[in-house]
This record gives structure tokens, sequence and C-alpha cells, in this order.
């Protein structure tokens, strides 16, 4: 059928199901035998916040005007539209809803049809039938923008244009500049933007910042609701904005008092109400991205981005579709979602939900997850009380991460069932674990101090910053969403829940736990909503070991001042102090622990000595960017290998180069500036948790033209992850993840073109190199997909089931992958090595060097700790006296 002409010389019989509408409570609850009251309405698309807390009040006041007429002018509403929006009162005609004025526009003269980009709205086409106006359907483009260049033949007739924006129901928006183009070039056609859903879209793009108002086309007609971004649909109101002309003749065709009194004060005080559209937009975007998430976890649910308040849905399991999942949902959950199979260019597969609140939405998720055969256990509380040890710091970096490691090690060697526990870090560093879930690198080395997997319940919050202000945030494993810091802090309690309910799942299966804290316990503005340092070690009635670093300085201030910022309760939790990183003979410092004493009531329980070439990853960047990193003992510099490592502004996963600082002929070197490169043997560019701002970075310091002159010679250039994506032709960003821009050009030393996409890739991943034949191991942790765009391109890599995992020229010197870890293991890394030994003249050395493993590096750490820490006390303040001997006792006890 062609779709463009669907509706030309249908008769003018209205088909329900075509234009059927969501929001139908009543109807649903009769299907489903229940109250309307039980019905939890995802089909209606309205503010999630609810409406402004005054609305009773300005309700309350304008029933005192009911015994008149409402003005027919609507003269204080108008007045405070055309201030809100910067327009003449001659420009805005207000309406009964949004519905009602693209009625009225429909039954304009002077066209001779109507243009309506699908699918879309299915209002517009009934409006335009019900005053005989014949309807074109132009298709969107694949992407479900609208394609203004395939309208170009319809559009030379005088036409009325209807676009949605963002539009109903993918939420797609269209480009303030594009239509003013269009506009310009067809000037006997008028373009109806419909944006019911605007004041949904952040303030920071031009479509929201410029809504066609007062810099508008005059061949250009606007539509507001203020239903929808008031939470007010059962008092109807909506705003049109036009030349005055055309206001006249949209009023002329609207009937007498259509607007009335109480919808007329009340829309008068949300026009002057900005702080409730500011909230609205911050927790409309957090919650949309939060339930995204959520719902993309579901089988077989295919969850679209959007920019408005509801999201465009496809069901993707074979034999079933939409009307069954809305079937079951109804009938099971009390739950309704809107069937989108009546809108032109979508078939039955396809639904929306509306954004709700975090409650709703959850309830939604699990609701969704039944059906699917999916669902979630309840939720797992402890039954008993674990012991449980957490390290604390007086700062960031004091050593917190490695004594935690150390005391898992030293538990498990003590015969006890440990696990590790961090209730939120911060880091660009991550892990995915077995089961495809992300986690921060310093709780998977404290699972190998255990002995055990990796498991997300260890660190239930991940936070990875992208810039200054705003990190994303990962729950469980999963991404529910970019935040900045007062997003982040309303969304704490919920973060809060999820972290407590990971922690009793793990304690219940575990003897004992060793918990770590974030920062300093005493940062006094964040204490009303920790929920990684004392409130947690509240939470596991745990006793705190309080660390500071010496080699810093100021340790003991640090820590006096530290206790004294400690509430009586949380000092209570504190069992005494261990003082890290010290240089020279522990017993000069006698003097001063007993005057810690008597200011603080608590003991120094060990002094840790300073351990050279310890060998284990590092938690943060702090010492990468320094330059510094323990290494093995190296053979004279005219026998190694020298390779250089790209320090990119926001670096992450730099675990990756562990492996070769501890081989015996490779020197690492980090360099920033594209004048301390020099000529290598090799050049690593790592991964990114922002492809394009770190490329761009790149390009703006000159290394860029540094690495296309070092490619052309015997420097070979490895990029994994962010840095393959850097090494390619193009990196297109459709859905703006990274940048306004939607294309960037790449450094171009491989023929590849990356897309980046809101979903993120996250699985182990095992294959075989394809130069080498050897195995390789690692995950995969990215947003978007890379494709060759060149014959002559070789694959690098593939995983075990056959697919590229990377690709590199014909002769093999420029390299990218995804895969993190790809120099763990140690045949490829010792075949690398040699590979830059022969290229710089040296004999290979063959056999492997260095087997890259922290066992020996975590007996060490444990060995040095256990002398240095008065491990009697800690065993009696967890209640297990007796340590080894008595492992066995206590499992029996804790049962």
């Amino acid at each position: 059928m062609d779709k463009q002409n669907l509706f030309a010389g249908i008769p003018e019989v209205l088909d329900e199901r075509r234009f059927a509408h969501g929001g139908n409570r009543r109807r649903m609850a009769e299907t489903a035998g229940c109250a309307v009251e039980e019905i939890l309405d995802f089909s209606a698309n309205v503010n999630p916040l609810g409406p402004p807390p005054w609305l009773g009040q300005v309700v309350g006041q304008a029933l005192q005007e009911v015994d008149a007429y409402p003005d027919p002018e609507c003269t204080r509403l108008i007045m405070a539209a055309s201030e809100r929006y910067k327009v003449w009162p001659t420009q805005v005609a207000a309406g009964n809803g949004a519905s009602e004025l693209l009625f009225a526009i429909a039954g304009l003269k002077g066209f001779r049809q109507a243009v309506i980009p699908s699918p879309t709205y299915v209002d517009y086409a009934r409006s335009c039938r019900v005053h005989r106006l014949p309807v074109v359907e132009s298709p969107l483009a694949d992407d479900f923008t609208v394609d203004f260049p395939s309208m170009g033949t319809l559009l030379a007739t005088p036409s009325l244009v209807f676009l949605c924006s963002p539009n109903n129901p993918t939420g797609t928006v269209v480009s303030a500049n594009d239509l003013r183009e269009v506009a310009a070039m067809f000037p006997r056609s008028t373009f109806v933007v419909d944006e019911s859903f605007a004041e949904f879209l952040p303030q920071d793009g031009e479509n929201a910042a410029d809504r066609l108002t007062r810099d508008r086309p005059s061949n250009v007609i606007t539509v507001l609701s203020l239903t929808k971004s008031y939470a007010i649909p059962g008092l109807r109101l909506g705003l049109a904005f036009a030349d005055p002309d055309v206001i006249l003749r949209i009023r002329h065709n609207m009937p007498a008092w259509s607007v009335n009194t109480l919808a007329q004060r009340v829309g008068e005080r949300c026009l002057r109400d900005d702080a409730y559209l500011a909230e609205t937009r911050e927790q409309t975007r957090l919650l949309r991205e939060s339930l995204a998430s959520g719902l993309r976890q579901v089988p077989g649910i295919k969850v679209l981005p959007g920019a408005a308040n509801y999201l465009l849905c496809r069901m993707d399991r074979v034999g079933r579709d939409a009307a069954s999942l809305q079937e079951r949902l109804l009938m099971e959950h009390r739950i309704g979602i809107r069937l989108c199979g009546n809108y032109t260019g979508l078939d039955d597969k396809w639904f929306r939900v509306a954004v709700r609140g975090r409650e709703d939405n959850e309830r939604l998720i699990r609701a969704m997850e039944a059906v699917a055969g999916t669902a979630r256990g309840p939720v797992v509380r402890r039954t008993r009380k674990t012991p449980a040890l957490m390290i604390q710091g007086t700062s960031s970096n004091a050593g917190k991460s490695v004594l935690a490691a150390a005391f898992c090690r030293i538990l498990l060697q003590d015969g006890f069932d440990v696990a590790p526990f961090k209730a939120q870090n911060m880091s660009l560093n991550s892990y995915v674990t077995d089961q495809g879930g992300e986690m921060g690198r310093a709780q998977v080395t404290q699972a190998m101090a255990c002995r055990l997997n990796p498991d997300v319940r260890m660190n239930p919050v991940l936070l990875k910053p992208g810039s200054d202000t705003g990190s994303q945030v990962i729950v469980m494993g999963r991404p529910v969403g970019n935040m900045n810091v007062r997003e982040y802090v309303e969304y704490k309690p919920r973060a809060f829940d999820a972290v407590k309910a990971a922690y009793d799942s793990l304690a219940n299966e575990h003897d004992v736990m060793v918990l770590e804290g974030a920062g300093s316990p005493a940062e006094v503005n964040l204490k009303h909503h920790d929920i990684v340092n004392m409130a947690m070690a509240d939470y596991a009635k745990a006793r705190v070991l309080l660390t500071g670093d010496i080699d810093r300085g100021g340790v003991f201030a640090s820590i006096v001042g530290t206790m004294s910022l400690l509430t009586p309760k949380e000092r209570n939790l504190v069992e005494g102090y261990v003082i890290n990183r010290f240089r020279g003979d522990a017993s000069l410092l006698d003097p001063a622990f007993g005057q810690m004493f008597e200011r603080t009531g608590k003991p120094v329980l060990g002094t840790v000595p300073y351990i050279h070439g310890l060998g284990l990853p590092e938690e943060d960047s702090v010492s990468f960017k320094e330059g510094f990193r323990p290494e093995a003992d190296k053979l004279p510099a005219d026998r190694c290998v020298d390779i250089v490592v790209l320090d990119l502004p926001r670096i992450s996963n730099f675990n990756d180069i562990d492996p070769l600082y501890a081989e015996p002929d490779v020197r690492v070197r980090v360099a920033a500036d594209a004048r301390d490169v020099g000529t290598p043997d090799a050049v690593i560019i790592p991964g990114s948790k922002s492809t394009v701002p770190d490329m761009r970075a790149l390009k703006g310091t000159g290394m860029a033209a540094v690495l296309r002159g070092l490619a052309e010679g015997r420097t070979r250039i490895v990029g994994i992850c962010g840095g393959f994506q850097m090494l390619g032709r193009i990196v297109d960003d459709p859905y703006g993840l990274e940048s306004e821009t939607t294309r960037v050009e790449g450094f171009d030393l491989l023929p590849v073109q990356t897309t980046l996409a809101p979903e993120k890739t996250l699985t182990r991943t095992f294959g075989t190199h394809s130069a080498s034949g050897h195995g390789v191991h690692g995950y995969e942790i990215h947003h978007g997909r890379t494709e060759p765009l060149s014959d002559d391109l070789r694959v690098a890599l593939r995983d075990n089931a056959g697919e590229p995992l990377g690709y590199m020229r014909p002769d093999g010197r420029v390299l990218g992958t995804y895969l993190h870890g790809l120099f763990d293991a140690d045949p490829f890394r010792r075949w690398f090595i040699d590979q830059l030994r022969m290229d710089k003249g040296l004999s290979p050395l063959e056999t492997v060097q260095t087997a890259f493993g922290l066992e020996d590096a975590l007996d060490h750490l444990a060995s040095v700790v256990r002398e240095a820490v008065d491990m009697d006390a800690v065993y009696r303040s967890l209640g297990m006296s007796g340590c080894c001997a008595q492992a066995p006792l206590f499992r029996r006890m804790g049962d």
C-alpha cells in the first residue's frame, strides 16, 4: 500500500481503532474487572511530578468566579503567555487543550492538502478528515526523524504540514533551524509545530530554547500544551502562536467561552512558575533514563531513545506482539500501556509507555520481567548478624582498597569464607563480570583476594565521572542514567536501598565481610546523604579501622581532625587506626601514638610499611597520570622496548597496561604532551569515558599529527576501546551522547567508522589474535559499533564465535580493538613485545618472562599487613577470638 496516499478517497467514517488514544482508565478497569483506582496508567503521558503544589489554592480562588461566564478573550492568560514567550498578545490564542487548537487549525482555508510525516499523533489526520482536507502521510526516516528532502515535491503544493516535536510516539525532535529553512523554501505552505511535550526537553538545546514563538517564520504555527507539562489534563489547556491574522482565523474556528475560568486561572499561574518546569526537566530525564535502562534488561523488549516523558518500545520476541503484552500487564498486574499499531508506519509489535514516578516505574519493570519470565526473586534480607570489618580513610588515595584486599586475604588464609564490599565507588577503572555486569576494579582485586568470582553485589553503585559535575550512575552492574551532583543526591535514597539489599544478600552467604569506605567519613558537606562510609558501617554493624597515609604528611592531624568531626555514635564504630605507607623505623612513632590515644581514646593498631613493587592494580589514575608505577627490575635501557601510553583527560581502564609494567624488557612512559612522545617502539591509546572530547583534546595538543607521522615509520600503534574509536576515520554521534556535532573526524589511521549508541556493550570475551594465533581474553565495555570502510583492512582478533574483535592495517603496525585485558594473556604479551624487539633490531626473548597474576602479590601483601597490624585485636573486635583455630566453630555458630 502507498503510505503517502493512505487516506486519499477514504469515506468520512472515523475508525475507532485508528484514532484511539491512551488514558482511558475507566475502560481498562472494566476490562480488568477492578476499580479505576487500581489501574496504573502508563498509556497517558503526563508530568511524573504530578500537579504543582499550588494547584488546589488557585482552583479554590477561581471557584469564586464560576457564577459568571469565563472571559471569552482569555485576557489575563494571554498576557501571561505573551510575557513568558516574549510575543505580542495578538500572536497568541488559547484553547480547550492543544487538540481543540489543532482541530481549529485544520479548518483554515487555502490549502489543497495536509502533509503529515508519520508515524505521529493520530489526531492530526482525524482533524483534517473532519474538515475534508485530503491527507498525505509521508514516512519518517529510518531513525524516525523528519525527512524534509523527500517531502519537497509534496510541499510545492500549498499544504498544511503537521510536525510533532518531540514526536509522539517516537520522542524525536525537529530541528528549529531545519524547519526555518524549509519554511522559507515553501512559503505557500504552513507548518504547524506541535510542541505539546517540548517543556520536557532540556534548556541547553536550540529546539527547547527557541520554540519558534518569537523568532518564528510567518508561515509557522506553534502549538503548546500546558496539560502535559503541568499534569492538569483534566483541566484542558493549550496555546497557539502565529501571526495576528492567522490567530484571528483560528479563533473564528473555535466556540465561544472555549477555556473555562478554572483553566484560565491555573494556566496564568503555570506560565509564571519557571521553578516547577526546571525541576520537571531534571526529574523527568532522570526517571526516563532509569526506566529505559530497566526495560532494556527485559528480554525481548527494544527501547528507543527519546527526549520526552515517554518511551517507544517494540516487542521483539518471536510469536509475541504488544497486544498480548498489554493484555497480560492489564489482567495480571493492573497496568495499562499504549498500543501503537494504529500509528501509520508501526505494526502491532510497537507500544509506548509513559515516564512515571520511581516506584511506578519499578512496578512496570517488575511486571514486564514477570510477563517475560525473568522476574527477580524477593530481596534477600540478612538472616544473621555477619561480622564485618570496614576500612575507612582520612582522605582519598590513603590505601583503603589495598588494605581491604590485605584483610580479605588474611581472613581467607585463616580459614574464613570472606567477601568484599564497597557500597559506592567512583572510578573510570571498571570491570565486566561473567554475567555482564559492571563494577569497580578495586572490588575485583579484593574478590580475587577472597578467591571469589567478581559479583556486582560487591560494588552495587559505581559512578563513572563524565565531567567535573556529572557521572554515569551504574546500579547493580547496569547504567541507570547520567546525573549531575544534585540529581544523584536526590537519587541516593533509592541507591542506598539497592546497596542494603546487595549487602544483605552477600552477607548471608559468607562468614565475614570486609567493607571499604570512600574518601573521608568527615566530609561535613556530604555526611547528610552518606551511603558509603559511616551510614554503611552502621547498617552493617561493622568495626571501622581508620587509616591515614603518612607518606603524604599530616597523618596524625588528619586522624584527630576526622575523629573530632564524627558524631559520638560514629566514633563508637571506630576500633582504632592504621598508619599506612611508613618509611623508616616504626618505633619512632610511639610518642605520637600515646598522644593519639589521649586525644581520641582509640589506639593505633598497626603501622604498615611502604611496599615497593606491590604489583596490584591501581584504584584510580593518580599514580598513572603522575607517571609512577611500581615496576619489576629492568634490563638496561638499550635492551628494552620503549612504550608510550597516552594520558587522556578522561582515561578509563588504564589497568590494561599493568601487565607491561611487570616485564623486564619493557619501559613504559606516560605522555600527555605531543613533545614528550619522541619515537617509541609502540604507542598505546587507552580507553576513554568520553571518546569525542578526548579525541579533540589530543588533536588540540598536536598529538594526532604526531601519531600520523609515527604510523609511517616503525612505531606500532594500538588503540583499545575509546582509543580504537579514535584511530578510525569517522565517529558518528547521532544521539548526541558526547558531542553536539553528529559526525566527528578521527585520526584516520584505520579505515573504520564508529557509530555511538545509547546501549552499552558489557560482556566477557575470549578469542584469538589472528597474526600470532595466541589466545586472548578480557571484556568489552563500550557504547557503539565500529565497522570497516575498506576491503584492505584485516581482522586483528576474533572471538570464539568468529566475530571480529578488532582490526589492523595489512602491515599490522596499527591495531584497534574493543578488548580490555588485551595484554593479560602471557603468550600473546610476549609475542607482542618480541615483535617490538625485532623491529628495534633486538633478538626476541621468546619464552614468557613474567606470569601476570595477583596471587603472589596478594600473599605478599597479606604477610606484610599481618606482621604490621595487631590481628588479635582485630579478631577480638569482630567477636572472632582465636583466629584460624576458631573458624569452623564460628561458621557453625553463625548458621
